[in-house]
């Protein structure tokens, strides 16, 4: 393929209930737009029968079909970055498996980059998730906002638009862990954000529990700012001078009145809240360590077990469909 409009990245984990539902939304919006194209499907490390569907998909379509099989699971953004590094396409947007974000939008994101923004981000409109995850994702967002310079409206919508120059810095960049929208974002000159629909999740659960988008934002927060360990160094600094007025008083309290016995339970209320103070640090100082430590063994993001596309058909993926059947 050559002089490619357009690709779409989208990664699949265990999704075989939802891709025919994909399959037949995606290719007529695509074709809809008469411009060239490619769609990059990445599995990343299925144990179910997503990869024999996806397989089955590509011999329908070899022209625009192309179908990365990463040798075990890797997560959701070291298989967008894989995509990143096969896509061809001038403009990058990538999408989610399981149709909450409609394929119909894809034609609103690539008129937003045909206008020359470098970065397309996306509000969902009537969020059709749990008011406990739709207020959850909230607070976590302005957490992000305070602490980074990221400025992502819904970081929890991954339908978005890459230009070919942000997307070949993404490429090029070395860490191990990371956002992808909001590295992209670091990246891009002329960032912009649109309205789009989202729906209910056509089929099977969510691959993001409460737990993983803590984790999420923690990553955000020691991956692209400083800021968390200064605000702790500010805090550290009020609690120890509090500390020392409060020694001061007690000492000259003794001194006036005598020892009494009294107060020890709130001396003991006192130390465990510093105590957790500490241990709230040692856990932040253990963030940013680890990820030097993950980024110091230079292992790689992802790696590779097969690609199945029209200019490389030996390098078939029977085996991986035998392994998940």
């Amino acid at each position: 393929m050559t002089g490619l409009d357009l690709s779409i990245v989208i990664p699949v984990y265990n999704e075989q209930s939802v891709l025919p539902q994909l399959f037949a939304r995606l290719y007529p919006a695509l074709d809809g737009m008469r411009r060239p194209y490619e769609i990059v499907f990445i599995d990343d490390g299925s144990a179910d029968r997503s990869v024999a569907m996806l397989r089955s998909q590509y011999q329908q379509r070899p022209d625009v079909t192309r179908v990365i099989v990463l040798a075990g699971n890797f997560g959701q953004h070291n298989a967008i970055l894989a995509g990143f590094a096969q896509a061809r396409g001038s403009s990058v947007i990538t999408l989610d498996a399981d149709l909450q974000n409609p394929p119909e939008e894809i034609p609103q994101l690539l008129a937003e980059l045909d206008k020359g923004h470098d970065y397309v981000g996306t509000i969902r409109q009537a969020r059709q998730d749990s008011w406990f995850r739709t207020a959850s994702s909230r607070l976590l967002n302005r957490i992000r906002e305070r602490t980074t310079s990221i400025r992502i409206s819904d970081q929890g919508c991954m339908l978005r638009g890459y230009g070919r120059g942000v997307v070949d810095a993404v490429n090029a960049c070395p860490e191990v862990n990371t956002f992808v929208p909001a590295l992209a974002y670091l990246f891009a000159k002329s960032p912009t954000e649109i309205e789009v629909r989202h729906e209910e999740r056509a089929a099977g659960e969510s691959k993001y529990p409460l737990y993983r988008l803590i984790r999420l934002n923690f990553d955000l927060m020691t991956g692209f700012s400083i800021v968390p360990l200064q605000l702790y160094s500010v805090l550290g600094t009020v609690i120890s001078a509090l500390s020392l007025a409060f020694v001061v008083f007690l000492g000259i309290r003794r001194l006036v009145i005598g020892p009494e016995a009294a107060g020890v339970f709130t001396l003991l209320g006192i130390a465990f809240f510093l105590i957790g103070i500490v241990l709230l640090g040692v856990g932040l100082l253990g963030e940013y360590i680890g990820r030097i430590y993950a980024q110091v063994l230079n292992r790689p993001r992802y790696r590779i077990g097969a690609i199945l596309q029209s200019d490389d058909t030996s390098r078939a993926i029977t085996r991986r469909e035998e392994e998940v059947a």
